[in-house]
């Protein structure tokens, strides 16, 4: 379980590195849609969160 997840867990994404993109579905539905992303875009991504560009106001 996730330190950020909520009490009872399961309220995490999870991110994989398959080389050529990052994959990334919920793991409360693994067999659910995923998404797929280059690695310049996710490093962008995260780049942001750690700027806080993506909180919430």
């Amino acid at each position: 379980m996730s330190s950020y997840s909520g009490h009872s867990g399961g309220e995490c994404v999870e991110v994989a590195d398959l080389a050529l993109m990052v994959g990334v579905r919920d793991t409360k539905d693994p067999e659910g849609p995923k998404l797929a992303f280059s690695p310049a875009v996710w490093d962008a991504f995260t780049v942001g969160i750690k700027a806080g560009a993506h909180d919430l106001t």
